[in-house]
């Protein structure tokens, strides 16, 4: 009956020898606070928490830049936040007079969601960059917190709004 069962025996040792590495590498590769809070590295909390801030947060910008509050109320930018375009400034809010912000390059910076892609609902504004402007930074015709562009009253034409 149990004439051929070295070979049971040499599958156990074998599965044997694998479990114990698989738990002597997980015991050397996982790190001790894993599983602390869920299925995360605990210490992970700490070192975010460590980091330098890198964003001011939109309040702070209100606070100095109000004749920019100003336009973008009066456009759709108005629920952008300001970092969302212009990157992280809180080392421009803790001392504006000696760090200053670089010049944007609007033609890379509004084609971050103005780009046409058809995954976009319908009535988002849209454009082929390669296309659209010949070029052209997008603040050429579009003022950048008001985006629309607005013809002068004086370049209107005559008939306009007459019937």
């Amino acid at each position: 009956m149990f004439k051929d069962i070295e070979h049971l025996v040499r599958l156990a040792a074998v599965m044997a020898i694998a479990l114990i590495a698989f738990a002597t590498m997980r015991a050397l590769v996982v790190p001790r606070s894993f599983g602390e809070y869920g299925h995360y590295r605990g210490d992970a909390i700490a070192e975010i928490a460590a980091r330098p801030v890198a964003f001011a947060g939109h309040d702070v910008c209100e606070a100095c830049h109000i004749d920019v509050v100003e336009q973008k109320k009066q456009g759709k930018h108005v629920v952008v936040p300001c970092e969302a375009c212009h990157g992280a400034q809180a080392k421009h809010a803790d001392d504006p007079a000696s760090v200053k912000p670089a010049k944007l390059d609007t033609a890379v910076v509004c084609a971050r969601c103005h780009e046409a892609n058809s995954a976009k609902p319908k009535g988002f504004p849209q454009v082929a960059t390669a296309d659209h402007a010949g070029g052209l930074a997008c603040d050429i015709c579009h003022q950048p917190h008001r985006p629309k562009i607005e013809t002068p009253a004086a370049t209107k034409p005559a008939t306009e709004g007459k019937k």
